[in-house]
């Protein structure tokens, strides 16, 4: 069995076949809870933690939580808690089974961010809204974050793992880079006199993070398109702590699920938004879920682990799995006693998120546009791939295809064409 400072990467079929031949499918107890205190009114959760996917006489539960931190006013974040989960499901085939299902996850949640926005950007409201999704089927976790409301994860083992990625400016530097590619400018606040104050921002428009849903004031640069990362948790569970800026501002990962060990959801999310807003009073809308995911044998909140010497360091055993690690292979493994990552991607290209070297690409239909899922006649489909820089991989008659008016939205996104407010690329320049 892998040693806990261990690590190995293996497919999702590998992990169900497993569980298969050992007639081994139990599914976790859910439990969650949360806690908020409110400045601006602009923070909105979204809970439901028994939803169900029918296909013949099957009948597959999951669970979804999400987070949605207004920018500019609370328009984008209820547009996106009332709809992005239709569109994500709506991005996978009806008549797919659980493997294909929670494999195409990744690729469904891409296409549901960047159709929730492009929905949303078209009644030409200004607001905008982060976002960290999560959606969990049996001991699968799948989280797809923008913006600076995080995700973390505490395993019944002990360790601390990052589910999603910080889109500000001030800390992302990859991030940086590809808006000032794509025409934008990053700086701080001028107030004259040659003096800049207070964080990394995107102008025209002063967002200062780069990745969001809605923000159409800010240019299409801002994009929508997450950070997701999926990850199988042992047969012991954890804890997941999803929370806003508002919670991360004051706390740390670590700091975070120390403070409120051994409580039930509901008294840990009190607990981490207490902790948070107790120094300096509550200056931003301070939103936390807790959830636990727990074997169904063990339905109290896991105890404290045994405290260890020196000081604890985050956990950062993910690695991206190689062409070999993504093959079917049918090797034998112990069960986990770690977390194993599944998928991680994080670019913010389209043709990178959306690609024909997808494990189960051959199950999304040619005519039906791969981001707001219409209806395509054969010859009016563009590929993903036209005008990517990777051409050597692929040719532009490989799909998969969008819509026109998807491959619009993702030229401007990529820097390639004017945005809506008038401003050019680096490419016009």
């Amino acid at each position: 069995m892998l040693s806990k400072g261990e690590h190995q990467s293996v497919t999702l079929s590998v992990l169900l076949k497993r569980e298969l031949a050992q007639k081994k499918i139990e599914r976790p107890d859910i439990s969650h809870g949360q806690a908020n205190q409110i400045k601006k009114g602009e923070d909105f959760t979204f809970l439901k933690p028994k939803c169900q996917r029918v296909l013949g006489d099957e009948v597959t539960p999951f669970s979804v939580f999400g987070l949605f931190d207004g920018i500019n006013g609370s328009a984008a974040a209820i547009y996106t808690k009332e709809n992005l989960l239709q569109n994500v499901l709506s991005a996978i085939p009806a008549d797919v089974n659980r493997y294909e299902w929670v494999a195409a996850l990744p690729r469904a949640l891409v296409a549901g961010f960047v159709k929730t926005d492009k929905e949303f950007q078209e009644k030409a409201q200004k607001s905008g809204t982060t976002v960290t999704f999560v959606i969990i089927e049996g001991w699968v976790v799948t989280v797809a974050s923008v913006g600076d409301s995080l995700c973390v994860l505490e395993s019944a083992e002990g360790g601390i793992y990052h589910l999603s990625a910080d889109h500000r400016l001030e800390c992302n530097e990859e991030e940086r880079e590809r808006i000032t590619t794509s025409g934008g400018e990053v700086g701080r606040l001028n107030t004259g006199g040659g003096t800049q104050i207070g964080p990394l921002r995107c102008w025209p428009g002063g967002l200062c993070l780069s990745r969001s849903i809605g923000d159409m004031d800010v240019g299409e640069f801002i994009v929508p398109v997450p950070y997701v990362k999926q990850v199988k948790l042992s047969s012991a569970g954890g804890r997941l702590v999803i929370a806003s800026d508002g919670v991360w501002d004051a706390l740390s990962a670590e700091i975070s699920v120390e403070c409120c060990r051994g409580m039930s959801p509901d008294a840990a999310a009190c607990q981490i938004v207490k902790e948070a807003v107790q120094p300096k009073g509550i200056r931003d809308d301070t939103t936390c879920i807790v959830v636990d995911i727990q074997p169904l044998e063990k339905p109290n909140p896991p105890q404290p682990p045994p405290k260890k010497s020196g000081k604890k360091v985050f956990k950062s055993i993910f690695r991206k799995k190689t062409s070999e690690s993504c093959s079917n292979t049918e090797r034998d493994y112990d069960e986990p006693d770690v977390v194993e990552e599944l998928f991680e991607e994080g670019s913010a290209s389209l043709s990178d998120r959306l690609d024909a070297k997808y494990p189960i690409c051959n199950m999304f239909k040619l005519y039906i546009c791969a981001i707001c899922q219409v209806e395509i006649k054969p010859a009016e489909g563009i590929s993903i791939h036209v005008g990517s820089s990777n051409t050597r991989n692929f040719r532009p008659w490989d799909g998969p295809f969008i819509c026109s008016s998807c491959q619009e939205k993702k030229e401007a996104m990529e820097g390639k064409r004017p945005s809506r407010n008038g401003r050019y690329s680096s490419d016009n320049d």
